[in-house]
């Protein structure tokens, strides 16, 4: 299997330089810029594999990058980098196709394990052939179906049925799955899952757009539209 290639973008030289090297030592491919304009040009050369970019940039902005990315280059995954105060504009950039984003400074392991599940998402790779670690099952049902949380192999089924999850998708259902029946507070999930230390205000918006994300998954390989509920006021849990 050819080796992976990844752009990344990102305008602090103390930060472009320590995420290539922890990506080459990882075995990709790297090119690295330090502009928006450096990566159009990249784009505009070759097909990448993934991508990782810094939204905010001086000059062309990391949105315009990925706007760039999506119309001529539509199967390079794309992970954000963002600071606490971009949040919004990292959602936004998941709406506009962002497979995910990470806060800066991120950890090496959050940062690998996002390349590891976008490069599965864009060479449609089954999970056994890019790790091979025995794997921690943990099993509960929710509606009547099986869930099963595979942690080494980073995948849930539902049923059966593989579900394709972003890292943070992964990580907020198997939370969920670990803690049903419980309703979990989205201000935990923020701060347990994500690692994100929010306002409880900040942690409902951020964590309903995940919700969101994961029951359309969940629908679209299963048929089932109410896997997870909404308490009010209080957070999410699964079925029961």
């Amino acid at each position: 299997m050819a080796i992976p290639t990844i752009l990344v973008v990102e305008d602090e030289p103390g930060v472009l330089q320590p995420l290539q090297d922890i990506l080459k030592r990882a075995g990709y491919a790297v090119t690295a810029v330090d502009s928006g304009e450096a990566a159009l040009e990249e784009i505009a050369r070759k097909e990448f594999d993934l991508a990782l970019i810094d939204i905010k940039l001086k000059g062309i902005s990391g949105m315009e990058v990925l706007a760039a990315l999506r119309e001529r280059s539509p199967n390079t995954v794309a992970i954000i980098l963002t600071a606490h105060a971009t949040l919004d504009t990292a959602v936004e950039a998941l709406r506009q196709g962002a497979h995910d984003y990470l806060f800066k400074p991120c950890r090496t392991e959050d940062l690998l394990e996002s390349v590891r599940s976008g490069l599965l998402k864009r060479r449609n790779l089954p999970p056994e052939q890019v790790s091979a670690a025995s794997s921690r099952v943990t099993t509960t049902s929710a509606r009547g179906l099986r869930l099963e949380v595979d942690i080494d192999r980073h995948q849930i089924t539902l049923d059966g049925q593989a579900l394709n999850l972003s890292p943070t998708e992964f990580n907020l259902l198997a939370h969920l799955a670990q803690e049903a029946p419980r309703v979990v507070p989205a201000q935990e999930l923020a701060e347990k899952v994500l690692g994100y230390s929010l306002e409880p205000w900040e942690a409902r918006e951020l964590i309903r757009f995940h919700i969101h994300r994961l029951r359309t998954k969940v629908r679209d390989a299963s048929g089932h539209t109410d896997l997870i509920r909404t308490v009010r006021g209080v957070g999410y849990s699964l079925q029961e």
